[in-house]
């Protein structure tokens, strides 16, 4: 089947037949979402021409194409028995920029926050913002139409799409962009797939019956975030209002189930004011802040965003995100977010006082501080770590992306919400909400356990109820996450069958043979089907060495991993993770990738497991830097997983040399010193040492570590204490690294420590297992830990610290 694809196809392609086929497929089966099931393989397009030949092999062999960016999708967009077709490497170009225009043209794989680091300099940026936005690329933007949290004043990505340079189930390429009634007539003429759309589109938009139908179907117009079925509203209002008609509008919004995105003509804005505040609005009940958010955007606020104290609880004991709690007064049940912006910094203050006065004479909130500046951070990082923090809680019960995305008026939002909470108290499900309370859009996640029958049943039920209440307020099931596998189904339930009918003439007229990710939008399997946790069965879990804590299992820390991407921004965002990501821009490379694959690896059916070689493989660039554990909001830890599958994986299949060999590191190292000089002259020497590389299974060119004259150990005896003080005594953890490689390092710490008065004291103590653990040698690590607590129990006191140097 694939014989004629690799011929024309110039990119990676993991299909069936090839390497690392089952780890790709699985690293790609899911998304942020519950969803999951194994695409035919995974192609990565280096070109235009690339993703043609895709489109000539899917309309051969009638397989279906799933177009992947990244930071995007919540609701299964990406998940399908298909090809997977991932931009987010090759086609990530800024390609032109107007300033005097204000307009930037670009492929679909530039990151957001990336593109407004470029676009800075000139005093411009790309409004829409996904809280993912240090992740989320243009053309998932583009599929989803984005919204974030600034949505009331910098509209969604629909209102920014100048053009959309696309591909078409020919693999013509076309450019879709405002169009006169003379130049649509023009198009409509054309004997191809471009002339077809116009033509066909024409005549449905222009039909005053289905325009009637379209505007008593469709969400009321002054929900913004609206994303449900495709925007054929928007077509509509143009031609009602005599304006001209872009099918750009069109392509926003429909989840690359109309065509391929190649590039974008985006308009841009100017940079927010110098100056900005945000109100934190602090109350005891969620219907006292949808009233607070009322007051808010009666005051022109920029944003309202609402926290609830499920999430607040969980920033607690966060290493990152406890240290953003500095404004949070008492314990409030949630907090509203409201923001302003201002040129002058007094006039901005005013705003912000105006607001607490009129609250305050409603009898809304307790607490009111104002941050300004840069201290609006703290506010807005805990209010977008909300997703991924979420994923800390224990068990298998888990926040699910469900209801999350229904938008209603902000006037209608304190009925709505009130009535969602009535059905979840009715049914016992815990949740918890945040977000956009000034769109009218709150993410309302509730904890639903999907590896238990009733909580699958839960999980459709609650929907199914919720469609109906977002129907009786003339809502829209989708505000920007879109509908995906998981709400297309009840579109026809809230838009109507006549509307819905519309739609699916949409998704004909585009891809009459559904070449272009079948199953979203249309024909959309039930949404309890192909769950992630419908695999368990006939599970063999692998024995462990390390204490889980609250996580409880090793299957249950993969399972935090919530897909959201973090560990895929790149270094322009700034932070460590991933970094063996930002070096390779490789998916397989992140730290959900990681998860995925052992996630996959622990709960497949034995006969059906991917290859344990190829889980090593996903693991090995794995640099076990720890950074995930810091800053992924979950607190994903993958050294720890990659260790422990390590061990497995040489229990079952033997360790290598190499393994052995840099696992026993610090043994080599207490070799060398003997010999300082004849040592470093060896492994300065350039032939010697890519001749001992090659024999190893190192790189040729890679460097190796020199060891000190003396070691520190042996410093420290030589000398006498410089204390100036010996009423106070620490012990220092002399580890290999320090005792043999950076002793210079290690001599500045002792001294420093004897300026502040310490005694510097060490012992006769094991290695630090750091070798071991690292290659996952944990029995082993396990001992010589044990070795050290006994040799440093008795020692160690509240002022008698034991003192480590990273």
């Amino acid at each position: 089947m694939y014989e004629q694809l690799v011929k024309e196809f110039s990119g990676e392609l993991y299909v069936e037949h090839s390497t690392l086929d089952e780890a790709m497929r699985t690293i790609y089966s899911t998304d942020a979402s519950e969803y999951q099931e194994r695409p035919l393989g995974v192609a990565i397009p280096h070109t235009v021409s690339d993703i043609q030949a895709l489109i000539r092999w899917a309309s051969i062999n009638q397989k279906t194409l799933i177009p992947r960016a990244a930071g995007t999708s919540l609701a299964g967009q990406v998940v399908g028995n298909g090809m997977v077709v991932d931009i987010s490497t090759y086609f990530g170009s800024i390609l032109e920029l107007n300033v005097e225009e204000k307009w930037v043209r670009v492929q679909p794989g530039v990151i957001r926050d990336d593109l407004n680091a470029y676009l800075k300099s000139v005093g411009l940026m790309f409004g829409p913002e996904t809280s993912t936005s240090s992740r989320a690329m243009i053309g998932g933007m583009i599929g989803n139409n984005s919204c974030g949290l600034h949505s009331i004043v910098w509209g969604c990505t629909r209102d920014h799409l100048l053009e959309a340079k696309a591909l078409l189930d020919d693999g013509q390429e076309v450019v879709f962009k405002e169009t006169n009634r003379e130049d649509w007539l023009k198009k409509s003429r054309q004997q191809n797939s471009e002339g077809r759309i116009y033509q066909e589109l024409g005549l449905l938009v222009g039909d005053v019956n289905n325009r009637n139908i379209i505007s008593d179907s469709y969400p009321q117009a002054a929900i913004h975030r609206r994303n449900t079925g495709y925007a054929l509203d928007a077509l509509c209002n143009a031609m009602e209002n005599k304006q001209d008609l872009n099918v750009a509008a069109l392509i926003a919004g429909s989840e690359g189930t109309l065509c391929i995105i190649t590039e974008a003509k985006l308009a841009l804005m100017n940079l927010p004011p110098a100056h900005k505040a945000v109100v934190a609005v602090h109350a005891q009940k969620i219907s006292e802040i949808l009233l607070a958010n009322l007051v808010a955007l009666e005051h022109r606020c920029s944003a309202s965003e609402l926290v609830d104290d499920f999430i607040l609880e969980f920033t607690e004991h966060h290493p990152e995100y406890s240290l953003q709690r500095g404004f949070i007064e008492g314990h409030p049940k949630a907090i509203l977010m409201v923001e302003f912006f201002h040129d002058d910094f007094q006039e901005l203050l005013k705003q912000c006082e105006g607001l607490v006065d009129q609250l305050k004479s409603k009898n809304l909130g307790y607490a009111y501080p104002i941050l300004v500046d840069q201290e609006t951070d703290q506010a807005w990082n805990l209010r977008k770590a909300g997703l991924g923090l979420l994923r800390n809680l224990p068990g298998d019960a888990r926040p699910v992306n469900l209801i999350e995305d229904c938008a209603v008026t902000p006037q209608d939002l304190p009925a709505y919400i009130a009535e969602v909470e009535d059905l979840l108290k009715s049914k016992q499900i815990s949740y918890s909400m945040y977000a956009h309370a000034g769109a009218g859009e709150i993410h309302v996640e509730p904890i639903i356990n999907l590896k238990t029958p009733e909580g699958k049943k839960q999980f459709r039920e609650v929907l199914e109820s919720t469609a109906h209440l977002v129907k009786k307020y003339k809502g829209s099931l989708s505000g920007e996450h879109g509908d995906g596998r998981l709400r297309g189904e009840f579109i026809p339930l809230v838009l109507g069958e006549k509307a819905f009918r519309l739609i699916q003439d949409v998704k004909k007229i585009f891809d009459p043979t559904s070449i272009f990710n079948a199953g979203k939008i249309v024909d959309v399997p039930p949404m309890d089907t192909h769950l992630r946790n419908d695999a368990f069965a006939k599970k063999e879990f692998i024995s462990t060495y390390f204490d889980y804590g609250a996580s409880g299992s090793l299957l249950h820390l993969t399972e935090k991993c919530s897909g959201s991407g973090d560990c895929r921004k790149t270094e322009i965002t700034g932070g460590t993770m991933c970094p063996s990501f930002m070096a390779t821009r490789s998916e397989k490379d992140t730290t959900r990738a990681r998860a995925n694959v052992l996630r996959q690896y622990l709960t497949e059916p034995i006969d059906h497991r991917t290859d344990i070689e190829e889980v090593k493989h996903i693991m090995d660039l794995c640099l076990s830097c720890k950074a995930c554990k810091s800053e992924c909001p979950t607190q994903v830890d993958v050294s720890k997983m990659k260790a422990e599958f390590m061990q497995a994986y040489h229990e079952k299949k033997g360790i290598p040399f190499r393994t052995k060999l840099i696992a026993g590191f610090s043994k080599q190292m207490k070799i060398a010193p003997l010999l300082p000089g004849v040592y470093n002259a060896v492994v300065g020497n350039t032939q010697i040492k890519r001749w001992v590389n090659n024999l190893i299974g190192f790189h040729p060119d890679r460097s190796m570590p020199k060891v000190g004259s003396i070691s520190l150990r042996t410093w420290m005896i030589q000398r006498k204490s410089k204390s100036s003080s010996s009423l106070r005594k620490l012990y220092l953890f002399v580890d290999e690294f320090t005792n043999h490689i950076d002793v210079e390092k290690g001599k500045k710490t002792v001294h420093l420590m004897e300026k502040l008065g310490y005694e510097v004291c060490t012992i006769d103590h094991p290695d630090s297992a750091r070798s071991q653990l690292s290659k996952g040698f944990l029995k082993e690590a396990k001992e010589i830990a044990n070795q050290q607590v006994k040799l440093f129990t008795s020692l160690i006191q509240e002022d008698t610290p034991l003192v480590g140097i990273e």
